[in-house]
């Protein structure tokens, strides 16, 4: 396994510069952000590090020439949209860019792309899969085609009304990944696994990685802190931004030495990308850059570089 973090907390910075500073701070990979070029949508959406609109073999090649130069490995291609929202264009908009980010990481021989597998909110998940069958069996042929396999993330995606209350992202527990799975079982399509994400389901993150060892693509390093006392006055009915907060790994109620002891027991050795969206440290770049430092100070006592 090595150390690597998302692309998403450096915005302001071109991918030259992000690999600059990967470098000098010791990180061996990077997930880079492949958002259509404009405006960003929500927090940490948005960021394009890489324009997959553009695979010209000038850009390619370029691309190719600052990782050597600097040292870092791309570890996957990182786009996070709904490709089964209820509105159509834009579920149409979200797989056309998802097949073009495909062909990036093809054209650039990385071979991981990480996603959403997306939902409707206001649907149940019976009402929802058919959508997703007919949507996700074409990304997954294509990305076969490509020699790509997809990472889908498993944050289920309801901290704001327009999420509420089914959020939108259906793939968020392990009854639905074996679901998933058993209809679509292509090899080229499996997880991006953030245990975060358990914390505040308040589920187990530890023994999912042996069931679904096979399907551990990428994984994410992000933790969580639970605020019982909110907790206990709001119900885990209610917004979860209302009693959990993201941290830093380290700084939340993640057991890293477990969580990682478990991983390397699956046999997983790819990029274990420090994912940031801890408000503490948003406050300037500089912070930005200590949080990263941090973070992999913390993860480091469990694995290699």
């Amino acid at each position: 396994m090595n150390i690597g973090f998302v692309t998403a907390i450096f915005p302001d910075l071109s991918l030259e510069e992000v690999l600059i500073f990967a470098s000098e701070a010791g990180f061996s990979s990077v997930e880079v952000m492949c958002w259509p070029p404009g405006k960003a949508e929500r927090r940490y959406a948005g960021v394009t590090h890489l324009d997959a609109t553009d695979l010209s073999e000038t850009k390619l090649d370029g691309v190719r020439a600052l990782l050597d130069k600097y040292g870092v490995n791309i570890s996957g291609l990182g786009y996070y949209p709904n490709p089964l929202s209820p509105n159509n264009e834009e579920s149409k908009v979200a797989v056309s860019h998802l097949m073009k980010v495909i062909d990036a990481a093809s054209a650039l021989g990385i071979g991981v792309v990480n996603s959403f597998v997306g939902r409707d909110p206001s649907l149940s998940i019976e009402a929802n899969w058919p959508h997703f069958m007919a949507t996700w069996r074409t990304i997954i042929t294509h990305a076969e085609m490509k020699q790509v396999r997809i990472g889908i993330e498993n944050c289920p995606m309801l901290f704001s009304e327009d999420e509420w209350p089914g959020g939108k992202n259906l793939a968020t527990c392990p009854a639905i990944w074996r679901r998933m799975f058993d209809a679509i079982p292509s090899s080229h399509f499996g997880l991006n696994f953030d245990p975060s994400h358990f914390i505040w389901q308040q589920m187990d993150y530890i023994s999912p990685l042996s069931e679904f060892k096979d399907r551990l693509i990428h994984i994410h390093a992000k933790d969580a802190r639970i605020d019982h006392s909110a907790l206990n006055q709001h119900g885990v009915l209610s917004y979860p931004k209302l009693w959990h907060t993201p941290k830093l790994p380290g700084l939340g109620d993640v057991n890293w030495g477990q969580f990682l002891g478990a991983l390397a027991d699956t046999g997983y050795d790819g990029a274990v990308a420090i994912e940031v969206e801890d408000r503490a440290f948003e406050g300037s770049l500089a912070k930005r850059k200590e949080s990263l430092v941090i973070s992999r100070r913390h993860l480091i006592q469990y694995m290699i570089g």
